[in-house]
């Protein structure tokens, strides 16, 4: 099984704005960066194409998953999950008020 190469964005850049001008060729842009496929630049021109700039900074092996996007968007899941969180624990804690109230009744 061959090895990922890592790319930085800065390179990705270089890449999708020689392919704009028209000047290089795949293979001239595959040899001046060592990119070892043309779909990897194919890859890059689609995700520049669709507005999913944010793909060009991923990790390698980080791939967000459906419905996930770049940082921004797990920063409004994560604050929507602690509302969810904060709701939960008072209404959690009004019900264990209500609960411990009955039983102090009962056993007093």
């Amino acid at each position: 099984m061959g090895k990922h190469r890592h790319y930085p964005e800065e390179i990705k850049q270089q890449v999708i704005q020689m392919k704009l001008s028209g000047d290089c060729t795949n293979k001239q842009i595959m040899e001046k960066f060592g990119i070892k496929n043309k779909n990897q630049i194919k890859t890059w021109m689609k995700w520049y194409r669709n507005g999913e700039h944010h793909r060009l900074a991923q990790p390698v092996g980080k791939q967000y998953t459906y419905g996930k996007g770049p940082d921004d968007d797990r920063e409004i899941t994560q604050l929507r999950r602690k509302v969810t969180y904060y709701e939960m624990r008072d209404e959690l804690s009004g019900k264990y008020q209500e609960i411990e109230r009955r039983w102090y009744q009962k056993f007093l």
